[in-house]
C-alpha cells in the first residue's frame, strides 16, 4: 500500500496546497472593505518545495535570512499592496481575483494529473 500511497503523494500534496491557498484568497477577497485587514497569501511553488523536501535555495550561513516571510512555518505572507489604501486594508480585489483564477487553474490542473494516476494504478491492477 505504500507504494500507492507514495505515487500520488505529490498531487495529492499539491492538491492540498492549493485548497488551503484558495481558502486564503478567497478570505482576501470577502474581507475587502474590512479596515485594517492584511492580504494573505503564500508561495506555492516555495512550500511545495519545503513539503517535499527538495527546497532549491538553501541556507549556508546562520547570516542568511530566509525565503519566507510571515507567520512562523506555516508559509503565510503578508501581501504587500500596489497602492495602499487610507483604512490600512491592504486587500487590491484585482489582484485577489488573478491570484484565485490562476489558483483554481492550477488546482484543476493538479486534479487532472491526480486522477490519471489513479486511473494508471487501475489499469494496471485489472492487468489491460
Amino acid at each position: 500500500m505504500d507504494a500507492i500511497k507514495d505515487h500520488i503523494a505529490f498531487q495529492a500534496s499539491a492538491l492540498s496546497l492549493r485548497e488551503r491557498r484558495n481558502n486564503m484568497l478567497a478570505s482576501n477577497i470577502a474581507n475587502a472593505a474590512t479596515p485594517n485587514f492584511k492580504a494573505r497569501d503564500l508561495d506555492f511553488e516555495q512550500e511545495m518545495a519545503r513539503q517535499v523536501g527538495d527546497s532549491p535555495l538553501r541556507k549556508t550561513s546562520a547570516r542568511h535570512m530566509d525565503s519566507l516571510a510571515g507567520l512562523g512555518g506555516s508559509g503565510v505572507q503578508f501581501r504587500q499592496p500596489l497602492n495602499p489604501s487610507l483604512d490600512g486594508n491592504t486587500v487590491e480585489i484585482s489582484v485577489e481575483q488573478m491570484e484565485f483564477s490562476e489558483n483554481s487553474l492550477g488546482y484543476m490542473t493538479t486534479l487532472t494529473f491526480l486522477n490519471r494516476r489513479i486511473s494508471g494504478l487501475l489499469t494496471a491492477i485489472k492487468g489491460e
